[in-house]
């Protein structure tokens, strides 16, 4: 079962800028309380023990409030001192982890996966990364992840308008050691960069989960969570 969870929250976030000014994308108010804290509470409840917190615009901001808010969740911090890319991000961080095989997810996005079932998967397939896939129709914001039979991934397609696909949720389980075995730079898109120029010769598996999703980079999905939060029990 996965104990460790990477959450990427260092992003400018110059999208949703127009909605929340002046505070980093993950501690945009949601509900009451920062979008970070609904992210937290539902993996501590998937079973999460330890999250290496990775950090870059307002770092600050975040480290005063898991210190206010969360002074007995054992936490890690990882920061960069300029962006890194969403792959350099996790490379850094991973430097601050102490499991192996850890989860990794954005701190702007809720995808309620079932983290016991994802670990069993993960585990049984020697994967050295897992995605989490999200069903979805009509869309047009996200790229594609094709399947094979034996549910390895098989294909990545562009974001471009589609009647139904599945898209990639953003959680993944990652097997560190494999990971930085690699010959990654600094700086890299871990998803250009790895997910994509891997999967045809590593072992990278998807798997399809259904729960509630929502990315709130964007002010239209911000002001949508703000709206359903009001109710929402994770």
């Amino acid at each position: 079962m996965i104990k460790e969870c990477i959450i990427l929250a260092g992003g400018l976030g110059t999208r949703l800028r127009s909605a929340v000014p002046d505070l980093p994308k993950c501690m945009a108010p949601v509900a009451g309380r920062p979008f970070l804290a609904w992210v937290i509470d539902y993996y501590q409840k998937q079973g999460v023990e330890r999250f290496v917190l990775a950090l870059g615009y307002m770092h600050e901001e975040i480290e005063q409030f898991m210190a206010i808010e969360y002074p007995d969740l054992e936490t890690a911090i990882s920061i960069e001192d300029e962006p890194l890319g969403t792959g350099g991000a996790i490379l850094k961080a991973c430097e601050q982890t102490v499991c192996e095989d850890v989860l990794v997810l954005n701190g702007d996005t809720i995808f309620t996966v079932d983290v016991s079932k994802l670990s069993v998967f993960h585990e049984m397939e020697e994967s050295v990364c897992t995605l989490t896939l999200k069903p979805m129709e009509q869309f047009d914001r996200y790229g594609v992840v094709g399947l094979r039979a034996d549910q390895r991934i098989e294909s990545f397609r562009e974001k471009q308008f589609y009647e139904s696909g599945l898209i990639n949720g953003g959680v993944y389980a990652l097997h560190v050691p494999s990971f930085l075995a690699l010959d990654l730079p600094e700086k890299f898109s871990f998803e250009k960069d790895y997910l994509e120029k891997y999967y045809s010769t590593l072992p990278m598996y998807g798997q399809v989960q259904d729960g509630y999703f929502i990315d709130i980079g964007i002010p239209a999905d911000f002001e949508r969570a703000i709206q359903e939060f009001q109710n929402k029990v994770f």
